[in-house]
């Protein structure tokens, strides 16, 4: 039974200042009452009995929710908090988190919703940018049902770059009631440091790398993984896709005040968490991805970037096209030049299963049929350009991909093979990437693409002649799984990754798309390598099991790891061993040194951590007075 007061927030333990990141689009699986009960702490508690709801508000001036205490539904007790007088779809219940939690810490929400004749709700959140731009996300969708539906333990984190932050529930607009709404913060969880690291397993055959979202930078469990398994390669999941990049309000004024309206404005302000953190680690980026039918604007193809306005010309849609590729890779390279930009998906999805292209019309009324590339161009005429253009400004180094799902299918392969070999042809392309989006189902024989059908597509890939990235890998469960969906799911993932493996000349990059299955866009069906409480899966070890971590080679006196011995080398040691904050292992700086370089480093045979002895030594070792390292 309820007690007659809430739990409220202590408000003088919490950060005044804070701000959100991005939150994964798709309802987390809850997270186990033994990593979470035990040894979270909650900090807000609400069950509605004192019938206060002043912790909630709507969602501002134009949202008309009335919000109120109930006696007329609950979960437990006599009251809730009811949200009615609701007009539109987006109109409902919000609650702040920003000015009373903490950044780059990570919390828990659960919270029971009901609607007054049928419940039909998401659960949802948004923040403001740096640049002042309003963003949406959805944590968990479709919850429908005649009665209480529940949201539980779902993970929210963010940064200290983000403001105006609230979660809240819309859907319909139906009154809702809201109740048992608890935030929890998570406790410290340490990962597994006793099993081999997946980068270090294939260190000597390709990168391994995932998809982060500026909300996983606030835990530390999650971290720590990417740190162990994943530092190959880093794709934002989000941030650097059209929607996030384009900036209307930028573009609009740019317009009016030049009349040119030509020339897209960016920013990248969504993704600069998650860069800054590449950079500071020295952790290559996939660029994913510039020319897009879906999370691209509608406005982006009309006539003074008016979402009703006509739809502009082929001619200045190509204007367009380059200015904004242009703008892309400059601005980029510009704010961020020492980041490893080592793959871009130059045009993603062009292609529907039968091998033709999209059907023309509006992303936001036709759903994913509808391209307005198509709309404006006529066909997949707009592909040439994309790469054209990404040739002419992509930054030296960087790759060009064309980026696809359901690639192993034969109507749409034989189109993305056809494509792929005239760009060759015209030097414009260099790799394909397969996202490799599978099914584990409930058998071997159910999965789909099966292994062989996959083995097949790779092989005919392969036969371009081009590079071959695997840059979406995950496979998905039956909801609710069993043990034995487990075990499945882990003999589908080994036998996709011995076909990755046997054609591992061919291939640079293997990306599984996100860390754990809670924040995953397909969370319900389990598809990655590691559980909702950090813990490899059978599916992990299935990959794993038989491979043994290559041994780095030790070059004696190259403690920058760049392969060759010099001055610098020295130099970096010094600096380690004087400012091990910026330049130790663990340094902030980009020329920190490594684990494996104090490895290089240490030749003084000193036996001990690195001395001004080991500097010493390369030093003569430079200078011909000792003929070998080490000393």
């Amino acid at each position: 039974m309820k007690g007659k007061k809430s739990n409220r927030m202590i408000a003088a333990l919490m950060s005044a200042s804070m701000g959100i990141a991005a939150i994964p689009a798709i309802a987390p699986a809850a997270v186990s009452a033994e990593t979470s009960d035990a040894v979270n702490k909650v900090v807000f508690s609400t069950d509605f009995e004192d019938e206060d709801v002043s912790m909630f508000t709507n969602r501002g001036e134009n949202d008309t929710t009335v919000l109120s205490a109930s006696d007329e539904a609950s979960v437990s007790g006599s009251t809730s908090m009811l949200a009615s007088e609701r007009s539109k779809d987006w109109n409902g219940p919000a609650f702040r988190l920003d000015d009373k939690l903490k950044p780059y810490t990570e919390y828990y929400i659960s919270a029971k919703v009901k609607g007054r004749y049928y419940t039909n709700a998401t659960f949802s959140f948004q923040y403001t940018n740096s640049d002042g731009e309003t963003k949406y996300s959805n944590l968990v969708q479709n919850l429908s049902g005649s009665d209480w539906m529940s949201v539980e333990n779902v993970k929210v984190s963010f940064t200290d770059e983000m403001t105006d932050v609230f979660v809240y529930f819309e859907g319909g607009q139906d009154d809702l009631f809201i109740d048992d709404f608890v935030v929890t913060e998570a406790a410290q969880v340490e990962i597994e440091q006793d099993i081999p690291g997946l980068k270090d397993v294939f260190a000597n055959d390709f990168k391994v790398g995932t998809a982060l979202t500026p909300s996983d930078l606030s835990s530390k469990p999650t971290m720590d993984i990417v740190e162990k398994h994943f530092s190959g390669s880093i794709t934002a999941g989000n941030e650097m896709k059209p929607d996030a990049v384009l900036n209307q309000a930028a573009c609009q004024t740019y317009f009016e005040e030049t009349g040119d309206d030509t020339v897209p404005q960016i920013s990248f302000s969504a993704a600069k968490p998650l860069l800054n953190y590449c950079q500071k680690n020295n952790i290559p980026v996939r660029v994913h991805t510039l020319v897009w039918h879906s999370q691209t604007p509608d406005w982006f193809f009309k006539e003074g970037y008016d979402p009703n306005g006509e739809w502009v010309s082929k001619e200045k849609m190509l204007k367009r096209m380059e200015n904004y590729i242009k703008a892309y890779f400059e601005t980029l390279t510009e704010l961020y030049p020492d980041i490893d930009f080592y793959a871009c998906d130059v045009v993603n999805e062009a292609w529907l299963e039968d091998g033709k292209p999209r059907q023309p019309g509006e992303q936001g009324s036709g759903g994913s049929a509808k391209s307005a590339w198509v709309q404006v161009f006529g066909d997949n005429s707009f592909i040439e350009p994309a790469f054209t253009f990404a040739r002419k400004y992509a930054p030296e180094g960087c790759k060009l991909y064309y980026n696809d799902y359901n690639e192993y299918m034969d109507g749409k392969l034989n189109a993305i093979v056809d494509m792929a070999a005239d760009l060759k042809e015209k030097g414009l392309i260099d790799g394909i990437g397969m996202q490799s989006h599978l099914d584990a189902r409930q058998s071997l024989d159910a999965a789909f693409p099966s292994v062989s059908m996959y083995d097949k597509a790779l092989d005919k890939y392969c036969e371009l002649g081009l590079d071959i990235q695997v840059t979406e890998l995950d496979a998905t469960t039956p909801e609710n799984p069993t043990e034995a969906d487990f075990k499945v799911q882990a003999d589908y993932y080994k036998g996709i990754w011995d076909a990755i493996y046997a054609h591992k000349d061919n291939i640079s990059a293997v990306v599984v798309w996100g860390v754990t299955d809670d924040g995953s866009w397909r969370a319900k069906q389990y598809p990655l390598l590691f559980d909702a409480d950090y813990k490899a899966k059978p599916a992990f070890y299935s990959i794993v099991e038989g491979r043994e971590v290559p041994v780095p080679k030790v070059i004696y006196g190259d403690a920058d790891c760049d392969g060759k011995i010099f001055l610098n080398d020295a130099v970096l040691i010094m600096q380690a061993i004087g400012n091990p904050d910026a330049y130790g292992v663990n340094g902030t700086e980009k020329t920190h040194i490594t684990k494996q370089g104090k490895i290089n480093g240490d030749v003084s045979n000193t036996g001990d951590d690195l001395t001004n002895a080991d500097a010493l030594a390369i030093q003569k070792y430079l200078l011909n007075l000792i003929d070998k390292l080490p000393e």
